[in-house]
């Protein structure tokens, strides 16, 4: 068993060339007449997103720019498809539903597919890492996707790192906007905020607050750390009565360093004060049951 799981989590860091076809390990397409998938083209209309699809979001200048070069080049990659298991006459996009739409709007008839026997488990897990080798996806997308695979199929920071091409410190600090209140998440997703400035407002206590000031003064990130700054000093004045005699100041660096750490393993808000006797709090900020239920079984109480 452990080593079919160290086989998965090296296949990860492969990235998704197996999957795909372009490992020289990989076995060639079966043969459709002996009941195989093969690679080839298939009619627009024989295919439809997949339920496991992680972006909501589509850039629309971005799309446009893709559908005239679909228009000019045609579809240069092929999407990654599998038989669709309710119903084995259409296929399944695992990767490349841009493509597939942008196929569409160009009006072509045909796209270039891979057909592969994927599980739901495996389909999921190839739709996150595609799209975040792809950078398609918004930085709360990107959080989410980072999550799932973790929470889902066991990967560490290190080994998502690895497999989508980044350092294990942007993981990190990915999956920390997770912490932040659901009014903030939203905001990054409709690009108000970017991932730079969200990120400075994961352990403020009023970060609400903080996020709306940003935006409505047009800060850029160094603006808004100094901003946090000041709020998080001793004797501010803080909208829920955080700062009380006796309370560690947010900006101790071992308290910090304790916020984050927590941050990064629950990938939410959390807030650590102690007082000179020993005795403090340690809050988890959570915005659904959901995700409480979360931070429940990973302290091991369910």
């Amino acid at each position: 068993m452990m080593a079919a799981e160290d086989s998965r989590r090296r296949g990860l860091g492969r990235g998704l060339s197996a999957l795909l076809g372009d490992d020289p390990a990989a076995p060639a397409a079966a043969d459709p007449a002996k009941g195989g998938t093969p690679s080839g083209s298939l009619p627009v209309e024989y295919l439809h997103p997949s339920p496991y699809q992680p972006r909501r979001h589509f850039d629309d200048e971005a799309f446009a720019a893709l559908v005239e070069s679909v228009r000019d080049k045609g579809v240069l990659q092929p999407i990654l498809v599998r038989p669709d298991p309710r119903d084995r006459g259409r296929f399944e996009i695992v990767a490349g539903e841009r493509r597939w739409r942008a196929a569409q709007q160009a009006q072509l008839h045909d796209v270039p597919v891979v057909v592969k026997e994927l599980s739901d488990r495996d389909t999921l897990e190839v739709a996150l890492v595609e799209n975040l080798q792809r950078e398609d996806l918004t930085p709360l997308e990107e959080a989410e996707a980072y999550r799932r695979l973790m929470d889902e199929f066991g990967h560490t920071q290190e080994i998502l790192a690895r497999a989508v091409g980044k350092s294990r410190s942007h993981v990190a600090n990915t999956l920390r906007l997770l912490g932040l209140p659901e009014s903030v998440r939203r905001m990054v997703d409709e690009g108000e905020l970017s991932a730079g400035h969200a990120r400075t407002l994961v352990n403020a206590s009023d970060a609400e607050d903080l996020a709306g000031q940003i935006v409505r003064r047009g800060l850029n990130v160094r603006q808004a750390e100094d901003l946090i700054r000041k709020a998080r000093e001793p004797g501010a004045t803080k909208p829920d009565g955080a700062a009380k005699a006796g309370a560690m100041a947010p900006s101790d660096p071992d308290a910090a360093d304790l916020e984050h750490r927590l941050s990064d393993r629950l990938g939410l808000k959390v807030a650590v004060a102690s007082k000179a006797s020993g005795k403090g709090t340690l809050t988890i900020h959570f915005s659904s049951p959901e995700q409480l239920d979360d931070v429940l079984r990973k302290l091991g109480a369910l």
